[in-house]
């Protein structure tokens, strides 16, 4: 029987220390809530057509993908000129230009800039930047109140979960769970699940907060060289509240976030929404060229192992990402098992590529969870080769034994049996005559994760090679 009142949000990963994440268990967990997963995938899949029909809007789509994906490779051969380019316009612009090789560098700089301004409380708009950093809890430890503008991430927040996905951070939870944390942090009506009622709800809260703030940070969807100006793309409008209610603004900046100038920004924007959310435009393309009067704006520039990814062959366009989550949406793994299933703070196809730059260690499984199906890769406005990468990730993990010995032997096996032709035929007839009589528990246990909920088709009465050999003859002409 379905069980009584709202289903349980199934909750993410289990973290535990350096220890390889176990995707499949998180994520058999959420295929056991059958409520969350039936709208999850649906949402998903409904930006992944509503992102067709967009494309299908504009003719010269291949071409613009062509384009963006050029500009980011230019761009990112010549990272150090346009880096510096932007320092000297940004510094014009009378912006403050820090520097961050890491994560904890990047949390230091923000803490000292809002300690000497004495602030005690920060209002910040949506960033996978500080996400990726952990800056909201490090800001915590220092007495720093922190507040999320963005509705999704403001809920995620009061839950004490990460976003499950990059642009749509709480697509994860039900009505049903929105209404119980904002009962349990807010006060509301835990029964009223109304979406109006839970909006309303939130910013009654959270609106003094953003009005009393001593300081706003905003993140960065891109940086114009020739301007020195960031670019936020938001459909709540919460980055100008970030940016312009307080009279300090700091913006999070990825170095990858560079594009050489407006020309190419208009390539970027007109790819952006349509791929995220299938929308021709977000509401609000927000351009902050420098501080109001009387005002600060400082930008921190981070590398966090960005450098070193360039440095890697096969992987460095990676970096080319521009965080639309289009390859979520359209891939089967992700749907049908959230985003905090992944454990990190880049999830789905995306994630499996460029969360292994950071801990190759803790994020081994990662690039295992996927079909390889090569969607990601068709819809990737900046054609990011990302289901070739993850087989790449695939074969550099094995290669630095970081998959399990017994997954291990069996491909090392498997391909031996691949690669030889003879050796591949003549076991065919050897297993099916075995699967027709093997007793069910051989296969259907805890050591087969293929059958783990699913059925082994059924046996064929002759092999493909057989019945050719049958009706063609070893000439191949079809026999009369």
């Amino acid at each position: 029987m379905p069980p009584r009142g709202p289903e349980p949000q199934p909750r993410g990963a289990i973290i535990r220390g350096n220890h390889p994440i176990d995707q499949q268990e998180a994520a058999r967990r959420f295929m056991a809530a059958p409520q969350h997963l039936a709208m999850h995938d649906q949402r998903l899949w409904d930006l992944r057509q509503k992102r067709d029909k967009q494309k299908d809007t504009i003719e010269e789509w291949e071409d613009l993908r062509q384009l963006a994906s050029d500009i980011k490779t230019h761009t990112l051969t010549h990272l150090d000129t346009y880096l510096e380019q932007f320092e000297r316009n940004a510094k014009a612009n009378g912006v403050i230009v820090h520097w961050a090789k890491d994560a904890d560098e990047h949390n230091r700089i923000a803490v000292d800039i809002l300690k000497s301004k004495n602030a005690k409380r920060l209002i910040k708009s949506k960033s996978m930047l500080t996400e990726e950093c952990g800056f909201r809890e490090y800001a915590g430890d220092q007495g720093i109140d922190v507040v999320e503008t963005d509705l999704g991430e403001r809920i995620q927040q009061l839950d004490d979960e990460a976003p499950s996905h990059v642009v749509v951070p709480a697509v994860h939870k039900l009505r049903t769970d929105v209404a119980e944390v904002f009962a349990r942090t807010l006060g509301s009506d835990p029964n009223d699940s109304d979406v109006s009622y839970l909006t309303e709800q939130q910013r009654e809260h959270t609106r003094p907060l953003i009005l009393t703030a001593d300081a706003g940070m905003t993140g960065c969807n891109f940086a114009v060289a020739e301007t020195g100006s960031v670019v936020v793309c938001t459909n709540e409008g919460n980055a100008d509240l970030s940016a312009n209610t307080t009279g300090l603004h700091i913006v999070s900046m990825g170095i990858e976030k560079i594009i050489p100038n407006l020309n190419s920004l208009a390539v970027f924007v007109r790819m952006l929404s349509r791929s995220a959310l299938g929308s021709p435009i977000t509401q609000y393309t927000s351009h902050f060229r420098g501080p109001r009067r009387g005002a600060e704006m400082h930008i921190i520039i981070v590398d966090n192992g960005r450098t070193d990814r360039l440095g890697l062959e096969k992987f460095w366009t990676s970096l080319k990402c521009i965080r639309c989550g289009a390859c979520m949406n359209t891939c089967p793994v992700f749907r049908r098992s959230g985003g905090l299933s992944y454990g990190a703070t880049y999830a789905g196809p995306i994630g499996l590529i460029i969360d292994p730059t950071f801990n190759r260690h803790k994020y081994s499984t990662l690039p295992f969870s996927s079909t390889m199906n090569g969607s990601c890769t068709n819809v990737c406005p900046v054609k990011i080769n990302i289901h070739e990468q993850i087989a790449d990730w695939r074969q550099v993990l094995a290669e630095n034994h970081e998959i399990p010995a017994f997954k291990k032997s069996m491909m090392k096996a498997a391909g031996a049996l691949l690669a030889s032709p003879r050796l591949y035929r003549a076991s065919l007839p050897m297993a099916d005559s075995a699967l027709r009589h093997i007793p069910r528990f051989m296969l259907y246990n805890r050591m087969n994760t293929w059958t783990r909920g699913r059925e082994m088709p059924s046996v064929p009465k002759e092999t493909f090679h057989q019945w050719f050999k049958r009706t063609r003859g070893k000439d191949g002409k079809k026999k009369s």
